[in-house]
């Protein structure tokens, strides 16, 4: 049974690596019932100026405690008042889901800030640069969900995430709803264009397109809804020219309509067929003859 602290070490990849450290005490079922000591280290990528402040374990899973800047000055969403802010913060914490760590679920924990307004007292909730309003799980965990539900299921997704499926398709609404811009400077080489499906009654189509360059940190780039050759060109319009000469490969379901896409708007890229899509064809041809 593990108590004290837990050693973590917090980074971001545009950043210096932090130097927060700390020990996990393990209780021993050894016969002497001596206390030993291990270390443990989780890398964590953090969004600039997010920092963790401890650890705990949280319900089956892991919670670290996390801060970041305040603002000096808040405006009243109620009154438009501006002035200096004024901050207070709930008394209980508030968990927030967090990708998962060592297959077990992590949350980030903080004590939730809010600023009162001097003319109005309205109460304004400050919201955490790594999540939205009103959800209660990070961006990241976000685009994770969307990855996940590459060749599968809302309700599959949501059942190995131990989430509902209509968390899963309000992600993916608020994912449609969000409009993205991708940084002019960043170097694409590599991308994938997959096509999700979600609903049983009323289908919804989702065209993913992901930045595959780093194939250890997969970046979302864009979602629009749809699976048609206009959705993939919607994808890839959010591309400069000059980034969409330099892809050098791209990876797309076979026999849909993004190849078309990709062979005009990424005149320098080649296809690349991998062993999910070829899987996924074996199995979508095994199921039509089942169905035969």
């Amino acid at each position: 049974m593990a108590f004290g602290q837990a050693a973590f070490r917090g980074y971001h990849p545009d950043l210096a690596s932090g130097d927060l450290w700390g020990v996990i005490l393990i209780n021993p079922s050894a016969p002497t019932g001596i206390a030993t000591v291990a270390s443990v280290t989780i890398e964590l990528d953090l969004p600039p100026g997010v920092e963790i402040t401890g650890y705990e374990r949280h319900q089956d899973g892991h919670g670290f405690g996390v801060r970041w800047p305040l603002p000096e000055r808040c405006r009243c969403e109620r009154c438009g008042h501006e002035d200096r802010a004024h901050i207070e913060f709930k008394t209980s914490p508030q968990a927030i889901r967090d990708l998962d760590v060592w297959g077990q679920p992590s949350f980030w924990i903080y004590q939730a800030p809010f600023h009162r307004c001097a003319r109005c007292d309205y109460r304004q909730h400050l919201i955490p640069p790594f999540k939205r309003k009103d959800t209660a799980y990070t961006y990241r965990f976000e685009q994770f969900v969307l990855r996940s539900l590459i060749g599968s299921t809302a309700e599959d997704v949501a059942r190995r995430l131990g989430i509902s499926a209509e968390t899963v398709e309000r992600i993916v609404e608020n994912q449609l709803a969000e409009e993205r811009q991708v940084d002019l400077q960043r170097v694409i080489t590599d991308i994938g264009l997959d096509e999700l499906s979600l609903k049983k009654r009323h289908r919804l189509y989702v065209t993913l397109m992901t930045d595959l360059s780093d194939p250890a940190r997969p970046q979302i780039l864009a979602v629009a809804r749809g699976k048609d050759t206009a959705a993939a060109q919607k994808c890839l319009d959010l591309l400069s020219e000059e980034q969409r000469q330099q892809v050098r490969t791209h990876r797309v379901d076979m026999g849909s309509a993004y190849p078309a896409a990709c062979a005009e708007r990424l005149t320098n890229s080649r296809a690349v067929t991998d062993r999910f899509h070829v899987a996924k064809k074996f199995n979508e041809a095994v199921d039509a003859l089942r169905k035969k």
